[in-house]
Formats: structure tokens, C-alpha cells, sequence
């Protein structure tokens, strides 16, 4: 009977010892993006690994898939409501299919530059818009900069009727689409992913994109002009799932979205930085020529595309417009 009793003890033991390592199983959260790891976004994400780790002592672990290698941004937010994916950070265009209103970000001309967009975004209103993604199941975490867009080209893009008859690949976005048909241009919606190959094989003519994107995925390579327009914004949004997000624990949560505001404050300030850095390292490069707009190139540019406000004014709202643009002050 001791040998039987000595026995069950240790089946006993071992059972418990193993519920006590289940229960100590570190929660993962699989972070997917689209980019290099050396953009903002990129960089970002890693910075929120390694702060998430420290926080929580590695209760929490975050693997991080950049370059598509998981998913694209079209198809993260389907992935993410299956439980495939905890994390990801999409371009505002890509949430269309959920909310109308982000698609004031894709407006042109809208903000003059990223401190008129830090304004706005963490106005009463800007902080609104994260909830916007509510009724489909998701929470909008935070903003994530990558930059002010510019447009590259096989041909030198000065004035609006430079882009006549071009092909431009664009975001999967309705407002985009609309602010390329406002300049007689033929917009063509394709995965970021398959940018590099439409230039090269010069299926499209042209791309518009921050200055971290066109230089991490050499799109400069296969551009010969790049006209240095402002004209719009690539900003992300950090998104995860209500049934993710409500399944943690109150103190990881904190400690989570602890270090995700860090990380994007850090992720924004290499957005600024990298702006200078690689629009030089492109012009260094010599293989693109980057074009200066004049003030009265630039006008016509704002006159051409400004007309895509009023069309998309109803879904988006007329006061969150005009509270957007108040934010360039002046």
C-alpha cells in the first residue's frame, strides 16, 4: 500500500506541476505589418516588443512578422478577428471597410505637416476617431506616423497636368482613387508588397509614398523623378481585437498599452527623423532626382486636388474636416 500511496502522490505531483506550468505560460501576441523592420513602423513594433518584455517580465511575449511575412494589411483585420493575429498596424486607408470618417486622413493636401497632424490627433476629436472601429469588433490602440507622401514617377511630375494618362499604384481607397482622377491619372489599387515589381517591369508609372517607404524598398531604384509634394499623409493605426484586448488581465493590459504609447512616441519620432535622413540618402544615391515644387507649382497641384474634399465632405463630416484643417493654425 506505501508503494501504491507513494505512487499516487507522485502522479499527483506531477499533474499539478503540470497546471502549474500551463498556468505559466506566457500570453503571445503575434504583431503583423507589411514593412521593413528599419521604418517607424518597423522600428516601432520591435521597440514594443522589447518594452512589452521588460514591463511585464516576460509575461507577455510579442513576436513580431514584418514584410507581410503573416499577412498583408488587406487581409490582417480578418485575421485578427479569427484570432490569428493580436496585433497589427494598418494604414488608416485600409480600415474603409469598417468607418468612413478615417478617410479623412487620405484627403490631400489636408495637413501641412505632422505637427499640424500631432494636433489634431490628440484633439478631443482626433482621440474619437480611434473608436470608430468599435461596431466591427475592434479597438484602435493608437496613431503611428510614417510620414508626408511624395509622388514618383517614370516622367518628371511638376504641375498636375504632368500626370495625364499615368498609371499610379495606389492604398485600397476610394478617397485616393478619387484624388488621381482629379488629375486625369489612372489610379490602380495593388498590395504594397507588389509595389517594387509594377516599377520595375514599368507596369505602373508611378507611386506615391513617404520618404522611408520609397528608400527601404528601393522604389528610388526604379524611379527616376520623385517630386517632393507633401500632398498627403501615411499614418497607421494600431489596432487589436475587443475579444484579445478584454481577455487580459487588468494589470497586463495597462502594462501592455504602457508600452505601446512608448513605443509610438519613439515610433513617431523616427518617422521626423528618417523623413531627413533618407530623402537625403536618395538624392546621395543619384538614381532619382527629386523635384522642388515652386509655390505657384505646388497651388496648382492644391487646386486640382482640393475638389476631392466636397466629395467625400458627407461621409466623412464637414465639422471633422474643417476641425483638421483648423489645425495648421494660422
Amino acid at each position: 500500500m506505501n508503494r501504491i500511496h507513494a505512487l499516487a502522490v507522485l502522479a499527483c505531483a506531477a499533474v499539478l506541476s503540470g497546471s502549474a506550468a500551463l498556468a505559466a505560460d506566457p500570453t503571445v501576441i503575434k504583431f503583423s505589418h507589411v514593412v521593413a523592420e528599419n521604418t517607424p513602423k518597423g522600428q516601432m513594433a520591435n521597440k514594443f516588443k522589447e518594452l512589452v518584455e521588460e514591463k511585464t517580465d516576460g509575461a507577455v511575449i510579442v513576436e513580431v512578422y514584418p514584410n507581410s511575412q503573416l499577412f498583408g494589411d488587406d487581409k490582417v483585420l480578418e485575421a485578427m478577428l479569427l484570432g490569428d493575429v493580436q496585433m497589427a498596424a494598418p494604414a488608416l486607408s485600409k480600415f474603409s471597410r469598417y468607418t468612413d470618417v478615417l478617410a479623412l486622413y487620405d484627403l490631400p493636401f489636408l495637413f501641412k505637416d505632422l505637427d499640424a497632424v500631432d494636433r489634431f490627433q490628440q484633439s478631443d476629436q482626433g482621440q474619437a476617431m480611434l473608436d470608430s472601429v468599435n461596431r466591427a469588433g475592434l479597438i484602435g490602440l493608437g496613431y503611428l506616423h510614417n510620414g508626408m507622401k511624395q509622388l514618383s514617377a517614370d516622367e518628371p511630375l511638376r504641375v498636375p497636368e504632368d500626370a495625364a494618362g499615368m498609371k499610379f499604384r495606389i492604398m485600397s481607397s476610394d478617397v485616393l482613387e478619387a484624388q488621381f482622377e482629379a488629375v486625369d491619372a489612372t489610379p490602380l489599387k495593388k498590395p504594397f508588397s507588389e509595389v517594387f515589381t509594377l516599377l520595375q517591369t514599368r507596369a505602373i508609372d508611378g507611386q506615391e509614398n513617404t520618404w522611408s517607404n520609397i528608400y527601404s524598398k528601393k522604389f528610388y531604384e526604379v524611379q527616376p523623378y520623385i517630386t517632393e509634394s507633401n500632398h498627403g499623409l501615411l499614418d497607421y493605426m494600431v489596432v487589436t481585437s475587443k475579444e484579445f484586448w478584454s481577455g487580459l488581465p487588468d494589470d497586463r493590459r495597462a502594462q501592455v498599452k504602457e508600452a505601446l504609447d512608448e513605443a509610438l512616441a519613439f515610433g513617431n519620432q523616427v518617422a521626423r527623423d528618417k523623413a531627413v535622413e533618407d530623402k537625403q540618402k536618395i538624392i546621395d544615391s543619384g538614381r532619382s532626382e527629386v523635384i522642388e515644387l515652386t509655390a505657384d507649382e505646388r497651388e496648382q497641384w492644391v487646386e486640382a486636388m482640393k475638389p476631392v474634399w466636397k466629395q467625400f465632405e458627407k461621409d466623412i463630416g464637414p465639422d471633422l474636416i474643417d476641425a483638421a484643417y483648423q489645425s495648421n493654425g494660422g
